[in-house]
């Protein structure tokens, strides 16, 4: 079955070879130059992971991935965020809105391709897992996790974390006191082995922080171990 492919994006050079690489690679692509396009051809067209740059004329990419999660019936199309920027800001705000991944222009088809099999793979992988029944929960101190209903609870205050954020979280805090490097942590819970873009988990542990830390500056509950990684204390 042919995987539907929506690149938005603004500049018709790097439309045109996405275009290319993708449907060299057995994707069927649909374009859309404007964030209003876009919204237009989730309507009439069967998507399933859509391309979005963060910086669109009219309505910019933020807002067209606000309107995706905030519809039932797109609400789970994987979003890789396309950007150029370098402002940490969008970024983590476009991670925070449930956008699956990011990648910083300029980047290569390869990385590009693997960022997407991870992220269908990681789709898959939870569409496997909901009909189990088994509950997991796991209780430290003052943080509730319950992996099944995917709630977090901290000093009595009930957190919403986008996928990522909650795996990060649970990976840490079930394996409280060991310290993970980026690259495994990439690999875990992106499910790709780049060996470059591990900012990609510096982005979401700040993030993560900023929820569940009551000084975020001064963290007591994810630590970072200098040269190594990060433990859950």
């Amino acid at each position: 079955m042919t995987t539907n492919v929506l690149i938005v994006d603004d500049e018709t050079h790097i439309l045109e070879l996405l275009s290319y690489n993708l449907e060299s690679n057995g994707y069927n692509v649909i374009q859309a130059e404007t964030g209003e396009e876009a919204l237009k051809k989730l309507i009439s067209t069967n998507i399933d992971i859509i391309l979005l740059d963060l910086m669109l004329p009219g309505i910019d990419g933020l807002e067209v991935l606000r309107q995706i999660r905030s519809t039932e019936a797109h609400k789970n199309i994987p979003v890789i965020m396309l950007t150029a920027k370098n402002e940490e800001f969008d970024t983590v705000l476009g991670l925070e809105m449930g956008a699956d991944d990011y990648i910083g222009k300029p980047f290569g088809i390869h990385e590009l391709l693997a960022r997407m099999k991870a992220v269908f793979r990681r789709t898959k992988d939870n569409n496997n897992n909901l009909d189990e029944v088994k509950e997991d929960l796991l209780n430290i101190d003052e943080l509730m996790i319950n992996k099944n209903t995917h709630e977090v609870t901290i000093r009595d205050k009930q957190l919403e974390l986008p996928l990522k954020e909650f795996e990060l979280l649970y990976i840490l805090a079930k394996n409280r006191g060991r310290v993970f490097d980026r690259q495994y942590l990439l690999d875990k819970i992106w499910g790709y082995d780049y060996y470059g873009e591990t900012r990609t988990v510096d982005v979401h542990i700040r993030s993560l922080r900023k929820k569940i830390e009551i000084d975020d500056k001064n963290p007591q509950h994810i630590k970072t171990v200098r040269g190594v990684g990060y433990k859950y204390k």
